[in-house]
């Protein structure tokens, strides 16, 4: 028998609807299939509690434990630890002790913690018992890159976050049997920063449901009246996270305007749950439309003439960009948003280094149907060729168990 696995994870996997759930979602499947998978994780509110009965169904045990804590006193907790804020956020008493309770139960071959702040529960564990860290982006980086932009309060917190964190990382890598990140960008960034070898720290990639975000499956399709007249470019993320809102904002006040010079009829679509009260003040910019939260995003990136990806602070691979090309449609992304991604500008999507690059980019395809068309249907193919999830996994099983799982 190979054992058992304990699953850590700082949102329940279901439904894979959002980034670091898709993710989350798709390692636990996989490594059911290696073993009886322990899973602890949070939920944010009661959609996500009410989704226990779709994890119990996979999950040998589980525990799945409502965060409540005021963000507030948990950042206050931190200072005072001198902790992280992202771990301090996420410490519950209550988990610590189902992780204990579980390691001393169950016979647990290995630890999987996925995201940084799942780290914290790893106790020291006894040799024989490996601890795989997923630590997905690079996070430190990410909150190095705001506190570098912003002055006052919260460039200092920012920037102790990045400080604060990126020790945490380093400690949580050299601990780990094995850790991956989301892409080779992402894992060699953190090896020069931490001094970590290839043999600790490695790739291991995103993939996409091909199944799921194909044009040729059954979906939902947009009403006229839903589409509506002209031209539509779509966005699509989870519409109360920073990096996407800065996105869909400078889209919609610096490239939107100028294709709307061109193409006055040209629409903005932002589609995405949790749209927060600055993302929401967008739809009076003339041609935006923020939808909220949709029951099927497909219906909305078939309906797209062209997907954008803007984002200017992006770690790793971005859900959004391969979900959209595994549909067909033609992609203008960002640097940042491309980065990661096994395809090639001007063959599987275009990259713009600016709003009226992105403002040209998105022209040039509305006014060229023929080209987006070829475009889109090399992004398909490509996703076929390097991002179905049993291949980007297919490590997974002698990284978490480590050699032979006889």
């Amino acid at each position: 028998m190979a054992g058992e696995i304990l699953f850590l994870c700082h949102r329940i996997p279901f439904p894979p609807d959002r980034g670091d759930k898709i993710r989350s979602f798709h390692l636990l499947r996989k490594l059911a299939e290696i073993a009886p998978v322990h899973v602890g994780c949070f939920g944010d509110d009661a959609r996500d509690l009410s989704f226990a009965p779709m994890l119990a169904e996979i999950a040998k045990s589980q525990v799945v434990l409502q965060r409540n804590g005021s963000r507030v006193t948990g950042g206050l907790r931190g200072l005072a630890r001198n902790q992280p804020l992202l771990v301090s956020l996420f410490d519950n008493p209550a988990m610590h002790r189902w992780v204990t309770r579980t390691l001393g139960d169950r016979p647990i071959r290995a630890v999987v913690a996925y995201s940084v702040q799942m780290a914290h529960f790893v106790p020291v564990l006894p040799t024989a018992t490996r601890f795989f860290m997923d630590f997905v982006d690079f996070d430190s980086a990410k909150y190095a890159a705001y506190g570098a932009e912003q002055s006052g309060p919260m460039g200092w917190i920012n920037r102790r976050e990045g400080q604060k964190l990126l020790a945490f990382e380093r400690d949580v890598a050299m601990r780990a049997d094995v850790s991956t990140f989301v892409s080779e960008a992402e894992a060699a960034m953190f090896r020069a920063a931490t001094g970590t070898g290839i043999d600790r720290v490695r790739a291991m990639e995103n993939g996409v449901a091909l199944d799921y975000f194909d044009p040729a499956a059954s979906f939902a399709t947009l009403t006229l009246a839903e589409r509506g007249e002209g031209p539509l470019i779509v966005f699509t993320g989870q519409m109360d996270y920073r990096p996407n809102i800065e996105a869909v904002e400078s889209f919609a006040r610096q490239s939107l305007p100028l294709i709307r010079q061109s193409r006055p009829d040209a629409r903005f679509a932002i589609v995405g749950r949790a749209p927060t009260s600055a993302v929401q003040a967008l739809a009076e910019i003339p041609g935006v439309i923020v939808t909220g939260g949709v029951d099927d995003v497909r219906g909305w990136l078939a309906a797209a003439d062209v997907v954008v990806a803007p984002l200017r602070i992006a770690r790793g691979i971005q859900n959004k960009v391969l979900e959209a090309m595994a549909m067909a449609r033609p992609v203008v992304a960002s640097p940042q948003a491309a980065e990661g991604i096994d395809a090639t500008h001007g063959a599987h999507l275009l990259v713009a280094p600016d709003p009226s690059e992105e403002a040209a980019m998105v022209l040039a395809l509305l006014g060229d149907t023929d080209r987006a068309q070829a475009l889109g249907k090399a992004a398909r193919q490509r996703m076929v060729e390097r991002y179905e999830w049993d291949r980007t996994l297919a490590a997974l099983p002698e990284l978490v168990m480590g050699g032979t799982l006889a």
